[in-house]
């Protein structure tokens, strides 16, 4: 399936590279979970289970964490109307409505292709945005559906889940098992430990490059689809100003959800953890709305001369 949201060479190229380069962590991955459980069956059988619940269930896990809910038409005529007209606009199937009870004011798309996705907004973006704001910020969600990186996020994300949860059982089997345990498996422990905390930082590494991209190219869709370039950057600026306000405390839990929100949930600009970040600044995104915004002959940006 094709839409109209104009393609993105470089999130592509990035996608498959991502996933190539994730593939070859596998190798070493594996290994360790064979030399620790020494039964290849039980590391397939395992790695397949939680591979299957977090692709197949991916939506349904997000939203239950972010406390959203599927909203019919009747509940939600006017989010329902920009949905519509949107999808029809980029010619996609309309994905699943929800809205999370969340005051912050976010939004995110979630699934494992276009046949299957849904698109969440809190109630806090609902209640501070004008109608052409909520359309560029819906816009830009169905182009990360369109796009299809939201799977790819997902799949990537996975190794470095499972990657994590192993460095904590191995850590906890030595730290509670050691006395039981000879030389050669505590070596072997050590070694899986090691080869897991790898595999987790080079994961994480991958996966915070491409989504700091796919923000890019999901605003860059956006304003092209919509042409109103503008409108996205007045709901970037409200919406990060409004989540700054919130306080840290408030925040922690959507915090473990940034790659997939509209906007990082930071109570406050990063500082040098900017290229750790899942996110641009918010400077780079408005630079670059406000060229396509000077491509399209639109009226400056708000904040912009």
């Amino acid at each position: 399936m094709r839409s109209r949201f104009r393609s993105d060479r470089g999130l592509t190229v990035r996608m498959g590279i991502t996933l190539f380069l994730l593939g070859l962590l596998y190798v070493g991955f594996v290994a360790a979970l064979i030399a620790l459980l020494k039964s290849w069956v039980l590391v397939v059988v395992i790695v397949a289970l939680l591979f299957g619940a977090q692709y197949w269930f991916s939506d349904r896990i997000a939203l239950f964490a972010m406390r959203g809910r599927v909203v019919e038409r009747d509940d939600c005529p006017e989010l329902h109307g920009v949905v519509d007209r949107l999808s029809a606009l980029a010619d996609m199937p309309k994905p699943v409505v929800a809205v999370s009870a969340m005051d912050m004011p976010n939004a995110f798309a979630t699934g494992r292709n276009p046949d299957n996705a849904v698109i969440c907004v809190t109630s806090g973006l609902l209640r501070r945005l004008e109608p052409a704001e909520l359309e560029g910020v819906l816009a830009h969600e169905l182009s990360h559906v369109a796009h299809k990186d939201v799977a790819v996020v997902t799949i990537a994300s996975f190794l470095g889940v499972i990657a994590g949860l192993l460095v904590r059982f191995a850590f906890y089997s030595q730290l509670f098992g050691g006395g039981r345990r000879d030389q050669n498996t505590m070596a072997v422990l050590a070694v899986v430990m090691g080869v897991s905390a790898a595999v987790y930082a080079i994961s994480f590494l991958l996966i915070r490059a491409l989504s700091r991209y796919r923000e890019l190219a999901a605003d860059r869709a956006a304003a092209l689809l919509t042409g109103r370039p503008s409108a996205l950057a007045s709901a970037l600026t409200k919406v990060t100003g409004d989540i700054a306000r919130i306080p840290t405390k408030d925040l922690r839990t959507a915090q473990a959800f940034n790659a997939f929100y509209f906007t990082p949930a930071f109570g406050a600009e990063p500082g040098l953890g900017r290229f750790f970040a899942t996110h641009p600044s918010l400077e780079q995104r408005l630079d670059q709305l406000g060229r396509i915004s000077a491509e399209l002959g639109e009226a400056a940006l708000p904040g912009k001369p």
